[in-house]
This record gives structure tokens, sequence and C-alpha cells, in this order.
């Protein structure tokens, strides 16, 4: 590898399979873990990415397509859910089911609140309501 090149430990993200798009999901598993905050801003995100990708890989459940939720409930942290297709031991392991709306937002943290707002009226126009926001 050239010394101007940067190592990337996931593929680039692609937004068109997420954007404005709808899904439904009957007992999907995840594991659930909390990343303390200050003012909403993660301070330990990485490192509870990697203790529970570890136990992931240590119980042979990656997958190429996992999913991470952040529920932004609280100031001082965030639940955070990964997407697997097995019970992981040691791990808080949870289902969720439900119909999700999903929108694709870049930029800077401090434009969250515009897009909250412009998530809500993506909802409404398909005539769906807000139950809960990751």
């Amino acid at each position: 590898m050239a010394s101007d090149e940067i190592a990337e430990c996931c593929p680039r993200f692609d937004p068109g399979p997420w954007e404005e798009k709808e899904l439904t999901w009957q007992d999907k598993r995840f594991v659930k873990d909390r990343v303390r905050s200050f003012l909403h801003i993660p301070l330990n995100f990485g490192a509870v990415m990697v203790r529970n990708m570890r136990k992931i890989e240590a119980a042979g459940a990656k997958s190429n397509d996992t999913i991470v939720l952040c529920d932004e409930n609280s100031l001082w942290g965030a639940d955070v859910y990964i997407s697997v297709p097995k019970e992981i031991p040691d791990s808080q392991n949870v289902t969720i089911s439900g119909t999700f709306v999903s929108k694709v937002f870049e930029g800077p943290y401090q434009n969250v609140r515009k897009w909250i707002q412009e998530t809500k009226a993506f909802v409404a126009s398909r005539g769906r309501q807000i139950r809960k926001l990751f």
C-alpha cells in the first residue's frame, strides 16, 4: 500500500438501497449495547463497536449486510443495535419488529435537527407517523 493510501475497515457506504425505503421486520435479531455520550456526542462508540464485533465474529455470526441502529435516548448515552443472524453469547440479544421508513443524510452533526424535521415531513407525506426514531 502506498503511503498516501488510507486503509478502510469497511466498504464505502452506498445510500441508494436505503434512501426513502420501507422495510418490514418481524423479530429481526440485534445485539444491544450502550454508548456513553456528552450532549449526544458519542464518547466510546468505537470501543463499543469493537467489543461487540469481536463477540459476533467469535460466534461465527459476522454478516456482510450488518445494520447498526442508534437510539439517541439521552444527552448522556445512546443504545446501539447491531444486526446479527443468530443469538450471540454474553451479549444482550433483542429482536425488533415493525415497519421502518429510511432516509439518508450526510453532512455536519449540526444539521441533525434539520434532518429530523425533513424525516418527519417525509414520513407524513407517506401517510405514516413516527413512533420511534433511530
